[in-house]
């Protein structure tokens, strides 16, 4: 179809404001003056509302559209979501339009925004249940899983979790007690005692350990007391410049990234030195969180202190942070062991005088001739890779600053403390809206293999990473890999390079003069190499669990599909716990497996490590999940804070409520969705979880609703204290926790409010209620009740 009327006009670029809004604002008042209409686009509308307060904040008036039409009812400056790479005026129409990248461009290369994404799931206590694996009843004790079984009550099928007990005992537990259950997780060189249904050994255990638990919570307060204690540097809230930097950020950034952010600023605007852990896979944005904590101090004229463990990942968060501030007068050095002597005895006279802002360091950083003038804030990186002697020493020297550690894979210590409340914790679980799980295969050594996943990695246009650990043989895996690959292009890297030649081999890599970097674990610490898809370990068995989870982050960073392919040597001399290593990093493939690799990690490296050998063995004795709850809850007691009684409720009302094979066809999915029942905490996650079976699996079967509606009926009974309903005929049986929530007072207002309830005299336990209807309608008319009691009392 060709215009009726073609015309031509002439446009002049803009040229980049690098953050400097004062100088936009500037510009704006010139436009406006000059009658030109100013549309700024940005790319999201979080971005858009951003920049409306700040330059609404400096006097102009900007008026925020949901969408842009050819002729604006204003001529105002205008803030709209649009995709310009560049912005450009038209003077035969005075029109201007503004895009972010022209407002905050950092970056030579523009990518994609990360959406914004609901909130993941925290820390599963379920890493992956088996048939087989030892499982903990909080009120029966230790016993083996042995799958989900159907079977008929009253004329009604229901599922049930098959725990078996010590000689032919058996318990089936139903999906909505399933929050009294978890895998066990402890010692895995010597397996848990199995406990018997009767008798009161479990009950006796848990006693003793709970008194141990008192006596630890006591002593670990005593640190988290200290902390709150010392006195330590309260920050400012944010300023201009901060809103400003946040919002100069090219990603859009996912929920958990913002309330990480949140958390970690509030922590350092209270009295009190901050102690937090933020958890995320690699690539989820905790770098970021670390720039915008670093610009908040530099806010204050504090220093901050970024400690990391490799010279190479030293030198890349030198650029992302040099990259990020451009726009704002900040000195940012770097400080490692390959400096020169004459350089580094500079950066730490500058360090000493306060001309440094930021200085980013390896090890030397906590040497004894490094001072500060006015240090606010630590940051370590890969937390797991320093060791506690070092960790100690600069939480000594420095004991009153904020301290901020992130890591993927928490040392068992770390997420130890995190867990039990000692320590905050942060968690970004939300993964990039483009990134794809690393492909993992873990197999003895085979050199057909090797050499079909390098050619296929290097067709297409990729880059490989061949990693082995020991530098004295470097040069003949090297050649090896030569002879396999004939006229590949192969670098070598590992720590025993001087500074430059380590450099100048990086640098080559990352600009694809090499196809295959024959490396050490030099590689494990953040580099971002988006290019480098393929990733193969040589003798992985010589790894730590971190370690290879670690490793298999490096690849896949990009758009594309990452591999990563561990090689052992033959099984038979393998070791039990590396056979175990093996087995984890290769079940463990799914986004923000972190956590379940932590938790494989207490289990393998033993618990025991964590708090001495009598700890230990309480730990053991009951499996980790319960002695952290345990423990958590004795500790809050000593805190004064409120804790929740701890009960089991029975809901034994004789109706079909399950997953039935007809709606939901393979048994591991009917477990993975079993199992969140266990962590429905409240209505929120009630809808969410009901959400979630819909879009999955299409509308709920009768079975299926009934699951729904007795999950909320134990909601319900959670907030009214009821610990029992048990249907007989048309009447149910109400039971409560304790005396004290049935008082003669509430009885009677239950009784004169509420038809078809019956108190019992003398009994301040018990009453007993009547529910028309069957299946579904009974449910649903229960549902009312309990809701109307509550409202009540």
């Amino acid at each position: 179809m060709r215009p009726k009327e073609t015309f031509s006009v002439s446009s002049s670029s803009l040229s980049s404001y690098r953050g400097n809004l004062d100088l936009l604002v500037k510009d704006i008042r010139k436009w406006e003056e000059k009658d030109y209409q100013v549309t700024i686009l940005t790319s999201t509308s979080g971005q858009a509302q951003r920049l409306q307060e700040i330059i609404s904040e400096k006097g102009v008036q900007v008026y925020l559209k949901k969408e842009l039409s050819l002729l604006n009812e204003t001529s105002s400056p205008v803030i709209s979501t649009g995709d310009i790479q560049k912005g450009f005026i038209l003077r035969e129409t005075k029109d201007v339009f503004i895009s972010d990248e022209d407002i905050f461009r950092r970056y030579q290369e523009r990518r994609k925004r990360w959406p914004l994404q609901p909130r993941s799931r925290v820390i599963q206590k379920w890493t992956e249940l088996q048939e087989d694996d030892y499982v903990v009843h909080i009120d029966h004790g230790i016993g083996i899983f042995k799958g989900i079984t159907t079977l008929e009550m009253e004329g009604e099928k229901c599922d049930y979790f098959q725990i078996n007990y010590k000689g032919s005992d058996k318990l089936y537990v139903p999906p909505n007690q399933l929050d009294r259950l978890h895998k066990y997780v402890g010692d895995s060189d010597n397996p848990p005692p199995i406990y018997t249904l009767e008798g009161g050994r479990w009950e006796w255990t848990k006693r003793r350990v709970k008194e141990a638990t008192q006596e630890l919570a006591s002593s670990l307060l005593k640190l988290y007391s200290l902390r709150k204690v010392v006195c330590g540097y309260s920050f400012s809230s944010d300023t201009e410049w901060q809103l400003e930097f946040e919002a100069s950020f090219p990603y859009q950034e996912t929920s958990d990234q913002l309330k990480a952010t949140e958390q970690v600023k509030k922590d350092m605007e209270n009295s009190f030195p901050m102690d937090r852990l933020i958890c995320g896979d690699a690539g989820y944005g905790k770098t970021e969180v670390a720039i915008r904590a670093s610009f908040k101090a530099l806010m204050d004229n504090k220093q901050t202190a970024i400690l990391v463990p490799t010279t190479v990942l030293a030198e890349q968060h030198y650029r992302v942070f040099k990259e990020r501030m451009a726009a704002y007068p900040v000195n940012i050095e770097m400080l490692s062991r390959f400096q020169l002597p004459r350089r580094q005895r500079e950066i730490i006279g500058d360090l000493k005088r306060g001309k440094v802002d930021i200085i980013i360091g390896t090890h030397r950083l906590i040497q004894d001739d490094i001072n500060f003038k006015d240090l606010g804030l630590v940051v370590i990186d890969e937390e797991q890779r320093f060791g506690v002697k070092q960790k100690k020493k600069l939480r000594e020297m420095h004991s009153t600053i904020d301290v901020l550690a992130l890591s993927a894979t928490p040392i068992p210590r770390s997420f130890y403390m995190s867990l039990t409340g000692i320590r905050q914790l942060s968690t970004i679980l939300s993964p990039p809206e483009e990134r794809l799980n690393v492909e993992t295969r873990v197999t003895e050594y085979n050199e057909e293999l090797i050499k079909k996943a390098i050619e296929v990695e290097l067709e297409q246009g990729g880059q490989v990473f061949y990693l082995y650990n020991r530098v004295k043989e470097i040069n003949q895996i090297a050649a090896k890999v030569s002879r396999i690959i004939p006229g590949a292009s192969i670098a070598i890297s590992h720590g025993q390079l001087s500074p430059k030649e380590l450099e100048k081999t990086m640098r080559d890599f990352l600009q694809g003069k090499y196809g295959i970097l024959v490396c050490t674990s030099i590689i494990e610490s953040g580099i971002d190499m988006p290019n480098v898809n393929t990733l193969i370990v040589e003798r992985a068995e010589q790894f730590g669990l971190a370690d290879l989870y670690q490793l298999r982050g490096r690849v896949g960073r990009g758009k594309r599909k990452g591999y990563a392919y561990f090689f052992f040597t033959p099984a038979k001399l393998l070791t039990e716990k590396a056979k175990k290593r093996l087995q984890i990093i290769n079940q463990f493939k799914g986004f923000g497996a972190g956590f379940r690799i932590a938790m494989e990690d207490l289990q393998i490296r033993g618990a025991g490590n964590l708090l001495g050998k009598e700890q230990h063995g309480h730990m053991a004795a009951v499996g980790f999940t319960l002695y952290s709850q345990l423990l958590s809850r004795e500790i809050k007691k000593l805190k004064g804070e409120k804790v929740k009684p701890s009960f089991t409720i029975n809901l034994d009302l004789g109706v079909e409520a399950r997953i039935p094979s007809s709606y939901v066809a393979y048994p591991e999915q009917r477990l993975d969705i079993y199992l969140k029942t266990g962590e429905i905490k409240n209505e929120k996650d009630l809808l969410k979880f009901k959400e979630e079976l819909r879009d999955r699996y299409g509308p709920l079967p009768h079975p299926a609703r009934n699951l729904i509606h007795l999950l909320e009926i134990k909601l319900l009974s959670q907030d009214l204290g009821v610990i029992s309903l048990r249907r007989k005929n048309s009447k149910i049986w109400v039971s409560f926790f304790h005396s004290l929530l049935l008082t003669e007072k509430k009885k009677v207002k239950i009784r004169k409010n509420l038809i078809g309830v019956q108190t019992l005299p003398l009994d301040s336990k018990n009453l007993i209620l009547e529910s028309k209807g069957k299946g579904e309608e009974f449910l649903v008319n229960l549902k009312k009740i309990l809701q109307n009691m509550k409202d009540m009392i």
